[in-house]
């Protein structure tokens, strides 16, 4: 089953849209129409030959943030969506409360970390240390600023996240990453993005900035 899923997900050039949660202020609408531009532009540069996929990452459907502008994004150029979840045994309420609106391809996590172990075995291992890593500096600069410990549940989302991200394009050869905004706040979850950059699961020329 994993096999097939895997297979049909290398049919397509995946997408993902990283921005802010539910708390971000700024119109969706008007935020989705600037990243479309924004791809537009990006893939007149560098096309993307095959069929794309957004994959989203089990967001639930909320009235502003990355869940109400990911599906904007998808009707502006008619693609379908994707959808990446935490298992059950990691975050039981993920996937029961994703938005699945025009989903046509649904994976779970744990296979997608699996299938970047069997390209390099080490891949999971390297993963989650810089994310330890990266998570034990921004806990330290948290505390010099008076701030508490970031959420234990940032580890989860930011190994989805880069997970997400590097076995896409490990599998389909190839990905297109989006931001929602220049301003990355450097406690927050995309601002893991970084993480795959640093272990080159990623590279930069697949970054399409906000600005």
């Amino acid at each position: 089953m994993t096999a097939d899923l895997l297979l049909s997900l290398s049919k397509y050039h995946p997408v993902v849209i990283e921005g802010m949660g539910s708390y971000d202020p700024r119109d969706p609408a008007a935020v989705a129409s600037r990243v479309a531009e924004r791809l537009r532009s990006h893939w007149g540069q560098k096309p993307a030959y095959k069929q794309k996929l957004i994959i989203t990452q089990g967001d639930p459907l909320e009235d502003r943030g990355i869940s109400a502008i990911t599906p904007r994004v998808a009707a502006e150029f008619g693609i379908p969506r994707g959808l990446v979840c935490l298992d059950p045994d990691i975050a039981d309420y993920h996937s029961p409360n994703a938005d699945r609106d025009n989903v046509i391809l649904e994976v779970r996590y744990s296979q997608l970390a699996a299938a970047l172990n069997e390209n390099k075995p080490d891949t999971m291992k390297k993963l989650t240390e810089t994310v330890d890593y990266y998570i034990d500096e921004k806990n330290r600069k948290r505390k010099h600023l008076g701030m508490p410990h970031l959420k234990h549940y940032f580890r989860d989302f930011a190994l989805l996240q880069e997970v997400t991200k590097a076995a896409c394009c490990q599998i389909c050869n190839g990905i297109t990453i989006a931001h929602t905004a220049s301003d990355i706040n450097e406690f927050s979850v995309t601002s893991f993005y970084a993480v795959g950059l640093e272990l080159g699961l990623v590279n930069p020329g697949q970054i399409v900035p906000y600005e």
